[in-house]
């Protein structure tokens, strides 16, 4: 746990989550109007997947316009 990715030689995987910038102060409908612009927030995420390329180590990227169900096994310290 105190080791980088780069020093185990671990794989990424990069997932793009516009829900992340989602303004939930007025109530229960979460609002996105401060969010980045579908097309720069693509290029800025295409961006940072090719950085992490560079890298050399094993990227996958998931890319969701919609319903997103990601399942992965975890075989380290932390389940």
């Amino acid at each position: 746990m105190n080791l980088y990715a780069l020093d185990v030689r671990g794989e990424i995987m990069i997932v793009s989550q516009f829900t992340l910038y989602a303004d939930t102060r007025k109530g229960r409908r979460p609002a996105f109007t401060e969010a980045m612009e579908p097309k720069e927030a693509e290029r800025l995420y295409n961006r940072f997947v090719e950085l992490v390329k560079q890298s050399g180590l094993l990227t996958a990227r998931v890319c969701s316009a919609g319903r997103l169900d990601v399942r992965f096994s975890n075989y380290g310290p932390v389940r």
